[in-house]
C-alpha cells in the first residue's frame, strides 16, 4: 500500500465521532454553515453533555467563523512558515480578536494517533494572516487547532482542521493510563478522573528530584494549562486551573487544580502545559472517562461542583 493510500484510510478509520449521530451530522454540514447548538466558553471547549452538542475542535467552521489554512502540506522535520486566516461571516479574514490569556489566538496541534503534541502562539503579519515557523517531526494526518475569539462572536471558538505531512507513516501505540508522568526530570501525578457529561476535579502535582515544586512560573496568566484530545475523533477540551496567580489564595505549586468536562465516555490523552525555570514543559497521561482509569484521591471527583467553576474564558 502506497503512503498516501495508507494515510488516507488511516485518517477515514479515525472519523468515528463518539459523541453520537447528531453530532456526525452538524460535522458534515458545509462549510461556514453557524453551528446552531454552539458550545461552552472556552474552558469548556466540548465540555457539554454527551449528544447535545458538537465538542470543540471537530469542525473548520462555527458560527460563520471558518479557520482557513494558506498551508496545506508540511514536510516532516522541515521548519515550514505555516500561514492561515480565520475567516468571518463575510468571507474576509478577520483581523480583530479578543485576547485570550494574553495571547489573540492559540494554535495547538497534535497528530491524529494522539503524539506529537505542541502548543503554539503565531503571530499576525498583516491582513489577518497568521504565522508561525512549525516543524512536524514524523509523517502523518495533523490536527490544527486554533482557539480563537473574534470580536463580536458571542464566544470563544475552537476550530480544527487537518493538514498532512507527507511520508511513511507510522502510527505510535497510546500509551496505557498511569498516574504519573515524567519530563526533563519532572515527575508530575495525576490524582482523579474523568467523568463523562460532568464536571470532574483532576490535580495535578509537580514534582522535581523527590521534592514538590513550589515555585511554579506563570504561564498565560496561569500555572498550568490543560488539553485533553478524545482519542479516534480528537473532540477538544481545554481547561485552565482553579485560581490564578495574584489571587491572594493560589499558590504557585505543587498542585495544579482543574475542573474539566468531557463530552462523552471513551479514551482521553492530557497534555498539562506548566513552567518553570524559564521553560515551558508538557506532561501527558492517558486517561479513560467512564471507567476506573486508577486510584482516585479523596475529593478527586466533586459531583455537585456546577459547570464552568475554575473554568476561563481563554
Amino acid at each position: 500500500m502506497n503512503t498516501a493510500t495508507k494515510l488516507g484510510a488511516y485518517v477515514a478509520g479515525l472519523a468515528v465521532v463518539f459523541g453520537g449521530a447528531a453530532g456526525i451530522g452538524t460535522v458534515a454540514g458545509p462549510v461556514g454553515k453557524a453551528d446552531e447548538g454552539g458550545h461552552g466558553a472556552h474552558g469548556s471547549h466540548g465540555g457539554t453533555a454527551a449528544g447535545t452538542a458538537v465538542p470543540g475542535g471537530l469542525q473548520v467552521s462555527q458560527d460563520g467563523y471558518t479557520l482557513h489554512p494558506r498551508t496545506t502540506t508540511v514536510r516532516p522535520g522541515v521548519p515550514t512558515d505555516f500561514r492561515f486566516t480565520i475567516d468571518g461571516p463575510d468571507g474576509r479574514p478577520v483581523t480583530g480578536f479578543t485576547p485570550l490569556h494574553g495571547k489573540r489566538l492559540h494554535l495547538i496541534i497534535a497528530r491524529r494517533d494522539l503524539s506529537g503534541f505542541q502548543h503554539l502562539h503565531p503571530t499576525e503579519v498583516g491582513g489577518g494572516v497568521w504565522a508561525v515557523a512549525v516543524v512536524l517531526p514524523e509523517a502523518g494526518a495533523y490536527r490544527f487547532f486554533t482557539d480563537v475569539q473574534p470580536e463580536g462572536a458571542k464566544e470563544a471558538l475552537t476550530l480544527g482542521v487537518d493538514v498532512a505531512a507527507p511520508g511513511d507513516f507510522q502510527p505510535v501505540p497510546l500509551p496505557e493510563p498511569e498516574q504519573v508522568a515524567k519530563v526533563d526530570g519532572y515527575e508530575v501525578k495525576l490524582a482523579g478522573a474523568l467523568a463523562p457529561g460532568k464536571a470532574s476535579k483532576l490535580t495535578l502535582t509537580v514534582g522535581k528530584d523527590g521534592r514538590p515544586v513550589t515555585d511554579l512560573e506563570p504561564y498565560l496568566e496561569a500555572y498550568g494549562h490543560l488539553v485533553a484530545l478524545r482519542q479516534g475523533d480528537l473532540a477538544y477540551l481545554h481547561v485552565h486551573p482553579d485560581g490564578e496567580p495574584g489571587d491572594g489564595k493560589t499558590k504557585p505549586g505543587p498542585a495544579i487544580t482543574f475542573y474539566a468536562e468531557a463530552p462523552s465516555a471513551g479514551t482521553y490523552r492530557l497534555y498539562l502545559d506548566f513552567q518553570h525555570a524559564g521553560k515551558v514543559r508538557t506532561a501527558e497521561f492517558t486517561v479513560t472517562a467512564g471507567a476506573s482509569s486508577g486510584p482516585v484521591e479523596q475529593g478527586g471527583q466533586d459531583e455537585g461542583h456546577g459547570e464552568g467553576h475554575g473554568e476561563h474564558t481563554h
